[in-house]
């Protein structure tokens, strides 16, 4: 369901596929000194013949002069501009060189990008031939040479890579176009990355027509392919799947499944090309017509009765690993509830918790679980583009935000009344129908099969992947889970890490190939392959700002020890203080949120992870003073807040930043942690606020972070109520919130904030 939150799906994947590898086309340009500077105008456009034109005249200007120490980096910038300038011999000589060079280097390596410019370059020297050969030939001809001769993970790599979209390298290069159009010269450096991102364009461009039928007759040699298998389940239902076998392998392997809602791209071929059976299951009713589906309500029962299916096949050893993310990593939990004896191991990534992190978070529901459930429950084909229309979606929430209706009502302003959604509002409690779905308490004290967890600071679902691993080794202490977690998103499966994540610059040491990592330690659990050294201990974390990683045995066990802020009433700059010190003469905050005022129904939160100021809503600022020396802060930070407020309820929002000397802020994780006030103790039960009271209410982060604070840095806390177009509104009645409407809060919320409240986060110093 994170689909819905972040809308990083099918189109995320799709537009960010290729980042990593633009990043690196770029990248490798780099070469030695400022070298000399080029008179050079940009292109309007990236499809212009004048592009071609302009960047041919650029490369050519560049050959004879360009050096560079490294004499592979030295080939290779080498090939690619002589390819742009048009001599396609020459470049394909520098190309043979520099493999001559590399053969011994790059043995029992898996294969790299380039080999892509090898075969662009041998087919282009064949066009360019005094007894000229069609591109097209020449093409399928390096192709055939290249592709058939490597093993299948490494084809499998070659043949998706080729897949890509020339969208994706057009969009890189007229940006770097319109980036340098004010100029009027260019450096050597800049000049080199410029005509890398042309090449990447005008090859793919090139033979993305031929590709397509080389891939698929490559395919049929390699696997076994069946997409129309039907599995029955013990209460008659039926379930679809995929299967793919690699004919290179004849015994009986380990299979690896994943169970998903999403009739969309999948992995099952790639498994096969690890030396895995590939299986993809779809949720019951979603290849049916109409569709008829029930999100995680049957998934525990029909993915166990997948898993049976699977062991009794002649080509299953009886061994199944389950992995996937967002939707089918909840999944692999659900079957884990009652284990069936075939299931050996779990992976899985942005992994989705019902109850938990979704259709809510903190008990707080967002209108994002509206859009989700009709997107997946509405077989309809128009469904595909609504759901992908975040305008229409702003206008609903700005919509029912104005109107002050309860919450229930969203479906019927929208016109399309959802029960699915309905169903869940009836249930703002973690009680037996969402502890039906996964397993819970002493039920995870049952799993004792491999683990591994993957997630981000910045993603989501990391609550729900948080509450995963928190919970099975509470009541398993010896339980074989395995953390990773970094500076990534919710995509961080379907794309990668990105370099640049909404702004903020992630450390070279996350830049992970983390779908590849899985793959090894599905290896480690059913071919005795070794522990990938990034994952050799139960928390695996990555030290931002550091640009490093840390291992621990536990979460306690990333600090040691921890720093207590109190917030003070005593104001600060545009906020107040957090010390480290209590003030002895007692004092309070006091803050009022109208929750009627309709105003701000156009307001929306930043998401940017790095900003050089904060423009708090509804929030109260909370700015320590500056740090005497570099401090991390590893692991989930906790807290009391000592507060009157008026009402019998709040939803509260927190979030750290540290700000640095320079005077930016960097969000510590991201999204807010929400907080409904009267399930802070106990996420089963509601226990109502005192209304004119003081009161206390102690919290754990359901969210944790890893930073090394730097010297001079300050760290800042963001205390708020939730009042957004997008959520659920608790006007604090006491009531089911999901019924309140406007009227109930045409008394503002008054709050107090006694300086007895504090916030303690786990350090090492």
């Amino acid at each position: 369901m994170r689909r819905a939150s972040i809308t990083a799906g099918k189109r995320t994947a799709k537009r960010t596929a290729n980042g990593l590898f633009l990043f690196l086309i770029i990248a490798a340009a780099r070469v030695w000194g400022a070298g000399p500077v080029f008179d050079f105008h940009s292109p309007a456009s990236a499809d212009d013949a004048a592009a071609g034109a302009a960047m041919r005249d650029l490369a050519a200007r560049l050959v004879p002069v360009y050096q560079d120490p490294d004499p592979d980096r030295y080939l290779a910038n080498l090939s690619v501009l002589q390819m742009v300038a048009g001599n396609y011999s020459a470049a394909y000589e520098s190309r043979r060189t520099l493999r001559d060079r590399r053969r011994r280097a790059d043995a029992g390596r898996p294969v790299g990008r380039e080999v892509i410019l090898d075969m662009y370059a041998r087919a282009k020297a064949m066009e360019a031939d005094n007894e000229p050969v069609p591109f097209a030939e020449g093409f399928t001809q390096a192709y055939q040479d290249v592709v058939p001769q490597l093993n299948d993970q490494d084809a499998y790599k070659v043949t998706q890579w080729l897949e890509a979209s020339p969208a994706a390298y057009r969009y890189t290069l007229q940006k770097s176009f319109d980036q340098q159009r004010a100029e009027d010269s260019i450096g050597q450096s800049e000049a080199v990355a410029l005509i890398r991102a042309y090449l990447s364009f005008d090859a793919y461009r090139s033979f993305a027509p031929i590709v397509a039928p080389l891939d698929a007759a490559e395919d049929r040699r390699r696997y076994a392919v069946d997409d129309q298998i039907l599995i029955k389940t013990p209460d008659g239902a039926s379930i679809s799947a995929l299967l793919v076998r690699p004919k290179s392998l004849s015994k009986p392997l380990p299979t690896l499944l994943e169970f998903t809602i999403y009739d969309s791209k999948n992995y099952a071929k790639e498994c096969a090309a690890h030396g895995y059976v590939g299986v993809v299951a779809y949720t019951r009713g979603t290849h049916e017509r109409p569709r008829n589906v029930v999100p995680y309500q049957h998934d525990g029962d029909d993915a166990r009765a997948v898993v049976n299916w699977i062991a009794k096949q002649p080509w299953s050893d009886g061994r199944v690993g389950m992995y996937g993310d967002g939707y089918s990593g909840f999944t692999p939990w659900a079957a884990a509830k009652r284990l069936p004896p075939a299931l050996k191991a779990i992976a899985t990534s942005a992994t989705t918790a019902p109850g938990v992190d979704v259709p809510m978070a903190g008990n707080v529901f967002q209108n994002s679980a509206y859009r989700w459930s009709s997107y997946v429950t509405n077989g309809k084909t128009a469904d595909e583009s609504t759901y992908y229309d975040d305008a229409l979606w702003h206008a609903l929430d700005q919509k029912w935000y104005v109107s002050g209706s309860r919450y229930r009502d969203l479906g019927s302003l929208h016109g399309k009344p959802n029960p699915i959604f309905i169903r869940w509002l009836n249930h703002p409690s973690y009680d037996r129908y969402w502890q039906e779905m996964v397993p819970y308490r002493e039920e995870f004290a049952r799993i004792n099969i491999p683990v591994l967890t993957m997630t981000g600071y910045y993603a989501g679902s990391e609550p729900g992947a948080l509450y995963y691993f928190t919970q099975h080794h509470r009541y398993n202490p010896r339980a074989d889970h395995t953390l990773m977690i970094g500076p990534y998103d919710d995509a961080l499966m379907q794309r990668g890490p990105l370099a640049t994540l909404q702004g903020y610059q992630v450390d070279s040491a996350a830049l992970v190939d983390l779908r590849e990592l899985r793959y090894q330690w599905f290896d480690h659990v059913f071919k005795g392959g070794t522990l990938p050294p990034l994952l050799k201990s139960r928390v695996n974390y990555e030290l931002m700002g550091a640009n490093e990683w840390r291992h621990a045995p536990s979460l306690d066990a990333m600090a040691k020890g921890s720093l207590k802020f109190y917030l003070d009433a005593t104001a600060s700059g545009d906020g107040y203080r957090l010390t480290q010190r209590r003030n002895a003469k007692a004092a309070f905050i006091r803050q009022t949120v109208n929750l009627a005022d309709r105003k701000d129904a156009g307001w929306t939160p930043s998401t940017d992870l790095i900003s050089s100021s904060l423009a708090t809503h509804n929030d109260v600022m909370f700015v320590s003073d500056p740090l005497a020396k570099p401090t991390e802060l590893n692991g989930l930070f906790s807290g009391r807040l000592d507060f009157t407020v008026n009402k019998m309820d709040m939803d509260l929002n927190l979030i750290l930043f540290e700000r640095l000397a320079g005077g930016d802020y960097i969000r510590l994780f991201s999204p807010t942690c929400e907080i409904r006030a009267s399930y802070a103790r106990d996420r089963v039960h509601r226990h109502l606020l005192r209304a004119g009271e003081r009161q206390e209410l102690t919290f754990t982060s359901e969210r944790m972070t890893s930073r090394k604070l730097q010297q001079g840095s300050r760290l800042v806390m963001v205390l708020g109520i939730n009042k957004r177009p997008d959520r659920e509104i608790n006007y604090g009645t006491g009531n089911d919130v999901s019924e309140e409407t406007i009227a109930d809060g045409s008394i503002p919320i008054k709050i107090r904030w006694h300086n007895d409240s504090y916030i303690e986060v786990p350090i090492r110093r």
